[in-house]
């Protein structure tokens, strides 16, 4: 048996309330780049469904920028550490590693020749430096501004110049090589934000937190003039230059963008993104016909400069680790739940997708199944609530639960709900509940078995297995199954003669149904950390299991002592949840936001 990737549905930009966000255009045109955690996210800019994801740094990464060559990608990290790594490959081979200054990087720019690099960000002896791209020999010094450094840029053409935007509220000129520094400008009574020479490197660009935005000679560094007068109501985070340099593309914190003329400094378009503090623009992107800002929330907004009203598209998705994952009746569309309280659809075929409407939980989802139209979720702000698939909006109704959820799962055929919280189980029916039972093992997780009757309920303190028999309306205990470990899931089999659990004490353990033995004499037991689910292929006859240890592993009912594994599957991020599409395709979440498809060739 073997495995493939089959499609990666990519987690969207980490952004942070207040911090400029920094994209990397691809000089060919093709791809641009963004970071969230740890991962550097190489997008198709016609079609961002394609995407690749590089995962070798070790701390969070903060910016990446393209070559002018386009042949590599330089990403820095929050320690301060620079990576230089090819596009080419597959592997993205590395082809240098720098650690030019002892502190989160903010801002990359690589000179015009590829041979030197300018880093800036909240370095500990200093907020920048400038060096070689292929020794790190240092060609010059930044200095000349007292507090930290949110944005550089290098001149595209000679006489080479180096510009710095500064926390200190000035703009600092250095000329060279070797680069010394020249001048401040102080035209900004705020945090300087952004800075960006024009292609031709006529001009530059400066936009600040004061809403202002000024432009400059790119030679002498003599201030042509400013932008509008401000140029927004809010702190002005990003600046793009259109290709031919004649325009000017802006995104701020007062939820818009804005398209200016260069010559005449005087808006032409004025792009409104909605109206919540998630709305914020905190980057933008110009790149061939592309014109791409980015909201607080992560959302990736594509520009129609013919009708500013409405955005020609805008890419959805999640930006925080995500903790649910369950699939429609038929399959076809995969819903995921995170962190923050979202809910995303994804069409399981094209990676297209769409954030569900409404007002959801507000915070973590620990529980979530589809059925006859519904898509039900509870979360830890103690209700379960509902979503009309169909009209992708959370429904009115919503249950108080009395504690926090750990799991759901539902009597297809009735539509009974049986939940299991922190200290009960309650089984409910048409949106109230009609009992509940006391339980002292806090539930992890619960599956039902329509053709008995049966519920199984992960006790994590207590260590068992719990089989309830459904009587009437109220659950009755008939059995427990010790372990070794906490139970983390489980989940009766499709054909409902099988159960598999997975617990703390890395083991995934399998029992057949009509005695509730241990039904194969082979121990599944090689994951090297807690095991944190399970699920089932359809035709019942293989399991997959996600873990801590960031590897899924697929069993087989048939030949027990077969497995596959999956190491680095979410590469340094713990598996959160698995489910399979058919019985060839499982799909995973993890703790590193994004969405994977695997293809499974059976034994």
């Amino acid at each position: 048996m073997s495995y493939t990737s089959k499609s990666i549905y990519v987690t969207l930009p980490r952004t942070q309330r207040g911090q400029p966000l920094v994209l990397g255009g691809d000089p060919k045109g093709k791809n641009f780049l963004y970071t969230n955690g740890n991962s550097v996210i190489i997008r198709n800019i016609e079609n961002p469904a394609i995407a690749d994801i590089y995962t070798e740094h070790s701390c969070p990464v903060n910016v990446a920028k393209y070559s002018p060559s386009g042949f590599y990608i330089a990403s820095g990290d929050q320690s301060g550490k620079v990576r230089i790594w090819d596009t080419v490959n597959k592997e993205h081979i590395l082809k240098n590693e720098f650690h030019p200054i002892g502190g989160p990087i903010k801002d990359i720019a690589w000179s015009p020749d590829n041979q030197r690099m300018v880093v800036v960000g909240e370095g500990r002896e200093r907020f920048g430096h400038v060096f070689m791209s292929e020794t790190g020999t240092s060609v010059g010094e930044i200095s000349g501004q007292s507090k930290p450094i949110n944005s550089c840029d290098f001149r595209p053409a000679r006489p080479f110049r180096v510009i710095t935007g500064s926390e200190d509220n000035t703009i600092a000129v250095f000329e060279g090589p070797p680069f010394k520094f020249k001048m401040t400008k102080q035209e900004h009574s705020r945090f300087v934000q952004a800075v960006r020479y024009s292609p031709s490197g006529n001009l530059f660009a400066s936009a600040g937190f004061d809403g202002k935005v000024y432009l400059y000679d790119g030679t002498t560094s003599d201030l042509v003039g400013e932008v509008g007068s401000p140029a927004h109501s809010g702190g002005v985070y990003g600046v793009a230059w259109s290709p031919d340099g004649k325009q000017l593309l802006t995104s701020s914190g007062d939820k818009s963008a804005k398209l200016w003329d260069v010559e005449t400094r005087q808006v032409v378009s004025e792009f409104k993104l909605g109206d919540t503090v998630d709305d914020q623009q905190v980057s933008c992107l110009w790149q061939n016909n592309y014109l791409l800002s980015v909201s607080l929330s992560g959302f990736i907004n594509y520009l129609d400069v013919n009708n500013p009203e409405k955005p020609l598209r805008i890419i959805k998705g999640h930006n925080k680790p995500i903790t649910v994952l369950t699939l429609s009746e038929d399959r076809s569309n995969i819903f995921t739940g995170s962190h923050d309280g979202f809910v995303t659809t994804w069409n399981a075929g094209t990676g297209e997708n769409d954030r569900i409407e409404g007002t959801g939980h507000g915070n973590q989802i620990n529980g979530m199944k589809a059925n006859k139209g519904i898509l039900y979720t509870c979360g830890i702000d103690d209700s379960l609530k509902k979503i009309n698939i169909e009209g992708n909006v959370y429904m009115k109704e919503d249950l108080k639960l009395g504690s926090q959820p750990r799991g759901m799962d539902i009597f297809k055929e009735t539509n009974t709900i049986v939940t299991a919280t922190v200290s009960e189980v309650n089984v409910i029916k048409d949106d109230r509940k009609v009992s509940s039972l006391k339980v002292d093992y806090e539930p992890s997780s619960v599956s039902v078995n329509s053709s008995n009757g049966h519920v199984a309920i992960g006790g994590t303190t207590d260590q068992k297995v719990h089989i309830y028999e459904l009587q009437g309306d109220n659950l009755v205990q008939i059995k427990e199954l010790e372990q070794l470990g906490a139970i983390t899931d489980l989940t009766y089999s499709p054909d409902e003669k099988y159960l598999v659990t997975s617990d703390a004490h890395r083991k995934v353990v399998l029992y057949s149904v009509s005695e509730y033995e241990h039904a194969n004499k082979h121990e599944w037991g090689f994951h090297n950390a807690r095991v944190n689910c399970v699920a089932w292929s359809p035709d019942s006859l293989l399991v997959a299991s996600g873990s801590l240890d960031t590897s899924i592993i697929v069993w087989s009912v048939e030949k027990p002592s077969k497995h596959i594994i999956i190491k680095n599957a979410h590469a340094q991020s713990q598996i959160t949840r698995v489910s399979w599409l058919d019985n060839t395709t499982v799909v995973s979440v993890g703790q590193d936001c994004n969405t994977k498809l695997w293809s499974i060739t059976p034994f």
